[in-house]
């Protein structure tokens, strides 16, 4: 009996090895494997500098701040047909017509 137990352990001692060496990936036709790749994006943000003549499009005039309170900005009067805005930080005085930029103020 002793002898049986003695070999039973060899056995196991011997075999456990070659069972931790098997393949334990699935190469069936069927069997899928998923990758996962984790991306990172990169936000660039180009604050535009504006000068006098320029044009403000449509759509950026729709985007920006109203500013009817002018003197609480220090700002001097619009006259007939302009108004103040302000885009990224500083205050345009533009034609309300065609959107060219008549006068700048603000923080550059």
């Amino acid at each position: 009996m002793k002898k049986f137990f003695s070999i039973l352990l060899a056995a196991t001692v011997l075999a456990a090895p070659m069972a931790q060496a098997q393949s334990r990936h699935d190469d069936r036709p069927g069997h899928r494997t998923m990758e996962r790749s984790v991306t990172t994006k990169k936000v660039i943000i180009k604050k535009h500098r504006w000068d006098r003549g320029q044009r403000l499009s449509a759509a950026e005039r729709r985007n920006v701040i109203d500013r009817r309170d002018y003197r609480r900005h220090s700002l001097r009067e619009p006259g007939r047909g302009q108004r103040w805005v302000r885009v990224d930080n500083q205050y345009l005085l533009i034609n309300v017509a065609n959107g060219i930029i008549i006068g700048l103020s603000g923080a550059r």
